[in-house]
């Protein structure tokens, strides 16, 4: 994965600070940089890329436009290429915690647990927040997580040869189904439902490539042979019975406890786990934005390629909350260099650039 400089410094002001350094954070870097924003990141994992990079980084993505299919990570090192290239500076293993107001200085003054961030906008990008994956609940797997059981894929290499039993029925497990067919030797999937709530695709891609799903099936056990699992103990809930599958490797994919953390403390409205925002993804504090799937609205939709929109929206609106002379619509990238870009400020450049395209 690739590495980043990174700057410890707290007390520069700087326009726009994104909380999140995920794909849809990376963008707005990358857009900010557009809108000559001085701009930093802070997030509080040691690398950039959120969940793609640390949790799924050989996984392929499908629905970003442009790639009928992209590797996490080398999706990831495309963002922080296009996003840094406008200097954003980057504060890794750092946790934002209290947010304020600073009138005297015209800017919020973000406190961490590594010191201080003047900022005059905010956007939150911080995915679902600090995330950890949901267990399975089968006490016997505890001392084979990491070494048998896993909850992530760092290396599809893990599973090369296996019998693998994979748990879940929802996007990611399908996909690893999909993704692992190949480098495992055996593919098992079983779901506790006879439903699944992954893209549609992705079921029939799954069901027409032989892999073995099984419905109404939970862990419920494993067996082990000079401390290896060797053997899956399944219960059927709908014939209520018992059965044993051999099995080398255990991929659980049954989703993720997240919470916004301090977050949920700042003076912002919060329903649920998501940051409410309008349609300028503005919150209800006036230069505090929100992006990704931690944004919430009407007709919110949790992907990547939404993010990256939301992204773009929140730029250009925090662009107008510090210049209200600047123009919300940036003109087209295709018709301008970065130079151009602060120089969109009058109805007539707004008019010649909308017939530009």
């Amino acid at each position: 994965m690739r590495t980043m400089n990174t700057t410890s410094s707290a007390a520069e002001l700087v326009d726009l600070t994104i909380i999140g350094g995920g794909p849809v954070g990376l963008y707005a870097a990358y857009y900010a940089g557009l809108r000559q924003m001085k701009t930093q990141i802070i997030d509080s994992l040691d690398q950039l890329g959120g969940q793609l990079a640390t949790l799924y980084p050989e996984k392929y993505i499908y629905d970003v436009a442009g790639f009928p299919k992209v590797i996490a990570r080398d999706l990831v090192n495309s963002l922080v290429e296009q996003g840094m290239q406008h200097g954003c500076k980057v504060h890794l293993n750092e946790t934002v915690q209290t947010l304020t107001r600073d009138d005297a200085r015209n800017c919020f003054v973000l406190r961490s647990d590594k010191g201080e961030h003047l900022t005059r906008t905010i956007i939150i990008c911080a995915g679902a927040g600090a995330f950890q994956p949901r267990k399975v609940g089968v006490a016997a797997t505890v001392p084979h997580e990491g070494k048998g059981v896993y909850y992530a894929v760092g290396s599809k290499s893990v599973f090369a040869g296996k019998k693998l039993l994979i748990i879940g029925g929802g996007d990611s497990a399908l996909d690893w189904a999909m993704n692992l067919k190949g480098t495992a030797a055996e593919i098992t999937v079983i779901h506790r439902r006879n439903q699944f709530r992954a893209h549609e695709d992705s079921v029939a891609r799954v069901l027409a490539s032989g892999t073995r799903i099984l419905t109404f099936c939970e862990l419920k056990d494993v067996q082990t042979a000079d401390n290896k699992i060797c053997n899956a103990l399944i219960h059927n809930s709908q014939k209520k019975e018992d059965f044993s599958l051999a099995v080398d490797a255990i991929l659980v994919q049954v989703g993720f406890i997240s919470s916004l953390g301090a977050i949920k403390n700042w003076p912002i409205k919060i329903e649920g786990n998501s940051i409410m925002v309008d349609t300028h993804m503005q919150t209800n504090l006036p230069g505090v934005f929100a992006a990704g799937d931690v944004a919430g609205f009407d007709g919110k939709l949790k992907l990547i390629s939404t993010g990256f929109g939301e992204a773009a929206t929140a730029v250009n609106f925090a662009k107008t909350f510090i210049d209200p002379h600047a123009r919300a619509f940036p003109g087209h990238s295709s018709e301008m260099g970065p130079q151009t870009l602060t120089t969109i400020n009058t109805e007539k450049d707004a008019t010649v650039l909308s017939h530009a395209g």
